[in-house]
This record gives C-alpha cells, sequence and structure tokens, in this order.
C-alpha cells in the first residue's frame, strides 16, 4: 500500500564533493498521485522523473540535456536527489505537500502535478515562496494565463490540442469527401475538464460546427447513463470527450451497454492515454481516437526515443513509455537544465535560468521544435499529434505527414468489435 509520503531518494553513487559555492547535491520536491483511479500515470511519472535523475547522475552518453558526464557540471558535478509525494489528486493535499516540501524539505524546486487543479493550487505555494515550479504534464491554459513568474510549462495546453483536432476534422473531411458538421462535447467538472469544454466551443463556433450536446458531468461519477443517452439521440458527426482515467472507461461500458456507436471520438487525452485504459478496455477501445505530443511509432524519426525507454523500463518495471511520462521526462531534464546553467540552487538564480531556456529538438523525444518559454511561462515550441487505437495499441493518425497508420472511419460499432 503506497504511503502519502512517498520518499523517493536518487541513489546513484555517492555525493561529489563541491567546490565552495556550489551545493553537493539539488533536491526537487516531486508531487504525483500516486494512488487513486490514475496511480498508474503518478507511478510512471516518478519512473520518467527517475530515468532524468540517472541521465544526469551518470555518464549516459545521451544526446539530451545534461547526458554526457555525471552529475551537474554547473554546480560542481552536485548530483540530483527527489522527494516524491503523493497528492492523491487532491488539490488541497497538493497545496500542504508544496508547503511542506519547501519549508520542512528545504527543495530548490517543485515539480508537477499532472492534475491541472493541484498544480493550480500547488504553484500558487510556490509562486507565493519564490520557488521554481516546473509542469510538463498539466494541460488547462489558465495554469500560463496568471501573470506568475515561477511557473513554467514545457507541454502543450488544451488550447493547443483542441486547435489541432479541428485542424484534423477539417482536413480529413477535405481528404476523405465525407461531411462532418456537428459535434458534440463531453468533460467532467474539474478545472481541467471545464476549460477543455469551454475551449472546443469556441472552437467549434469559429469553425462553424453546429454544437448539439455540451454536457458537464460531475467528476470521478458512478453513472453516465443520462449523458449517454443525450448522445446518442443527438448523434453528432464528431464526439470530443476530456475525461480522466475511470470517467474513460465508464463512458465506453455505458455506451457498450446503450449501444452508442460514435462515428468520429476524438480525446482530449487524459484517461484516453493511459496505459491502464488500453490494457483494460482491450478491443473496446478499437478507433477511439486521442490527441498526445508523443507516441512510441514515432521512434522511426526520433531515435532518441528507443534509448530513454530502456532506461525508463528499468525504473518502471518493463513498461514502456507513454503519452504522459514522456512528457514528465522532458520537463524534468528541462529543469535540470536550468538548474545546470544558473550555476546555483539559488531560486531566483534558476528562475532566470528557465526564463532563458532554448533547447532544440534534437535533443527531446518529443516532436517539437524545441523548449523555449514566452513571457507567460508557456514552451512555445510545444506541440501535439492524433493516435488512434488500432489492434490494442495507438498509432499516429495526424498529422498525415507524420502518420504511421490510416483513420479507421467510422469507429467501429459495438455489434463490429464484438466479432473482433
Amino acid at each position: 500500500m503506497m504511503k502519502r509520503h512517498l520518499m523517493l531518494a536518487s541513489a546513484f553513487g555517492a555525493l561529489a564533493l563541491a567546490p565552495i559555492g556550489h551545493a553537493a547535491e539539488v533536491v526537487i520536491g516531486v508531487l504525483e498521485p500516486l494512488s487513486g483511479p490514475v496511480a498508474q500515470i503518478g507511478i510512471d511519472s516518478v519512473a520518467a522523473v527517475k530515468t532524468a535523475v540517472e541521465i544526469a547522475n551518470e555518464d549516459m552518453n545521451l544526446n539530451v540535456p545534461l547526458g554526457p558526464g555525471k552529475g551537474l557540471p554547473g554546480l560542481g558535478g552536485a548530483t540530483v536527489r527527489i522527494i516524491a509525494v503523493d497528492h492523491q489528486g487532491k488539490p488541497e493535499i497538493g497545496q500542504s505537500e508544496a508547503e511542506r516540501l519547501i519549508t520542512q524539505e528545504k527543495v530548490h524546486a517543485l515539480f508537477g502535478a499532472y492534475y491541472s487543479s493541484v498544480t493550480q493550487a500547488a504553484s500558487q505555494v510556490a509562486e507565493r515562496s519564490q520557488i521554481p515550479f516546473v509542469n510538463g504534464s498539466s494541460s488547462s491554459p489558465k495554469l500560463t494565463e496568471r501573470g506568475f513568474k515561477w511557473f513554467f510549462r514545457t507541454g502543450p495546453h488544451d488550447g493547443t490540442f483542441s486547435a489541432l483536432m479541428f485542424d484534423f476534422v477539417k482536413d480529413f473531411a477535405k481528404k476523405k469527401g465525407v461531411k462532418l458538421g456537428s459535434v458534440a462535447i463531453l468533460h467532467e467538472d474539474t478545472l481541467w475538464g471545464t476549460d477543455s469544454g469551454t475551449g472546443q466551443v469556441a472552437l467549434a463556433k469559429k469553425g462553424g460546427y453546429k454544437i448539439l450536446e455540451n454536457i458537464s458531468y460531475r467528476a470521478k461519477t458512478t453513472s453516465l447513463t443520462s449523458e449517454v443517452q443525450r448522445l446518442k439521440a443527438a448523434g453528432p458527426d464528431v464526439f470530443l470527450p476530456s475525461s480522466y482515467t475511470s470517467d474513460a472507461m465508464l463512458f465506453l461500458r455505458t455506451s457498450k451497454q446503450l449501444d452508442y456507436n460514435p462515428k468520429l471520438l476524438i480525446a482530449q487525452n487524459a484517461g484516453y492515454t493511459d496505459p491502464t485504459f488500453l490494457k483494460t478496455m482491450c478491443k473496446d477501445a478499437e478507433g477511439v481516437i486521442t490527441r498526445s505530443p508523443f507516441n512510441d511509432d514515432l521512434g522511426k524519426n526520433i531515435p532518441l526515443i528507443a534509448k530513454v525507454n530502456e532506461i525508463f523500463k528499468k525504473h518502471s518495471n518493463g513498461r514502456d513509455l507513454s503519452d504522459v511520462p514522456a512528457r514528465v521526462f522532458t520537463a524534468f531534464v528541462t529543469l535540470l537544465d536550468a538548474i545546470n546553467r544558473a550555476g546555483s540552487t539559488d531560486p531566483q538564480k534558476i528562475r532566470q535560468a528557465l526564463a532563458a531556456t532554448d533547447i532544440p529538438g534534437d535533443k527531446l523525444i518529443v516532436p517539437w521544435k524545441g523548449v523555449k518559454f514566452g513571457p507567460d511561462g508557456q514552451n512555445v515550441y510545444a506541440q501535439g499529434i492524433l493516435m488512434q487505437a488500432q489492434g490494442g495499441k495507438y498509432c499516429t493518425i495526424y498529422p498525415f505527414e507524420v502518420a504511421s497508420c490510416e483513420v479507421l472511419y467510422p469507429m467501429p460499432t459495438w455489434q463490429q468489435k464484438a466479432k473482433m
């Protein structure tokens, strides 16, 4: 049973002796959901952080920030240690743990926290305390619209992802000569889901799509029967859900029970990219499309993916990289790169180094031009892809120039899935 305060210290050899003025050890607080309905994502995220720590602490000779050489050369070879805590998906716990990590553990920076609502609460503590907070896996646009100076996000936000979805709908309709004129939106009611739904409504109106349903439901609900009935009656050309893992699985189970067959389901990541989702739903997930900044089939164009994945598997009990841990790894190496360039554990110097970040795309495992933060702390180079569940795994379908498979359309019906 995972304890609330899970202390995970990276131990890759004895601490290097550092010159006067340099810390011998850099300590970073990591907040993730290590229990509850998305525990596997949190566990994989910590594995991704530990992968980045091993690469920094050991001489891995990889073309990623701090790959060659041991430790952080900018701090005299200092090593990195993490303190990982379980926020349980609850903003109030994320807030209290952030305060504890800063005041008691004396961490030099904070990192996390997947749930946008938890990231919002924890980063407020960091902003007030003037401690750098780096995020890679929370996608609410509002997180980088608060005027904060100490918060930095490497990954795309839902505005970027939603625009990608509507670009796909337009391009796919043109390519295949099909009419896709109506949409239905379903989202859970936390900060992330609400922001996602709001953004999609705006894009649908801008694109001239008829919005047949815009449904908000209670997060972690035990029933989606009435919501699915409404969707079935509406019959949209495109269905856009924003749900975490347990809700995403509940939606498919309810749709199967009520024989609701969306023609085109394009999900806003989260539960639909949790490896637990595909493993649990099996063929019932066939045809589901989700946005993502990463898929392992991009490895043919990004050789770094396979190399980093081998290290990740050592920390994840053999599990492969997937969307969230890939984003987490990218964000954490960005933080370590900034600390190294700062040449100090002084928070202000780390913040300044983060603001000056400019990592080229060939040093990343995600298909971005690089990492460079705008004045709001958002990575201006972050972008996404769309991938579809086909044959029990996800394959990239959009942008079309990087696709590894053709779009399966319309999505197989429940009757067709029963014969698979």
